[in-house]
């Protein structure tokens, strides 16, 4: 009978009811299924101060047992750049010790605060020059610029 189970691959059935009771019901999967692509039940280890939640479960295969879920507020908006250097160690196996209890990371007051990368979004770096430019875009006649006001 177990062979007859897993040649079709029922074996998985009592895995995703599993799944569904972890989250709550059908109707969170479905929001979590929404956010994060995924459904993957797992110990929560910690969250960190912008609302990042960190999870493993040791079942699934070296590379696929850490996750993240990112904080509501980011909306479908988010990428790894949005998670804190003391979490990405931990999250790419390079220590096994969670933040909170990693003696080699101090905390110096001098130390700037964590920053995501805002490259193409509205808020991104723009760098500006004082100078007046050499070459100017063309504006075609009969049409006043803001410069041509002024």
């Amino acid at each position: 009978m177990a062979k007859i189970v897993e040649f079709f691959g029922l074996d998985c059935v009592p895995r995703l009811f599993k799944t569904i009771k972890f989250y709550g019901g059908i109707k969170a999967c479905l929001y979590k299924l929404y956010r994060m692509d995924g459904l993957k039940p797992g110990c929560c280890v910690g969250e960190d101060k912008y609302g990042n939640k960190y999870f493993e479960n040791n079942s699934y295969f070296i590379g696929r047992n850490r996750w993240i879920e990112y904080a509501p507020y980011y909306a479908l908006e988010y990428d790894g750049s949005q998670i804190p250097a003391e979490w990405f160690g931990w999250m790419h196996h390079k220590t096994d010790l969670l933040p909170d209890c990693d003696p080699s990371r101090p905390q110096y007051k001098w130390m700037a605060d964590f920053t995501e990368n805002l490259s193409g979004t509205p808020a991104q770096f723009m760098p500006y020059s004082t100078t007046k430019p050499k070459i100017h875009a063309w504006v075609p006649p009969g049409k006043k610029t803001a410069e041509a006001e002024c």
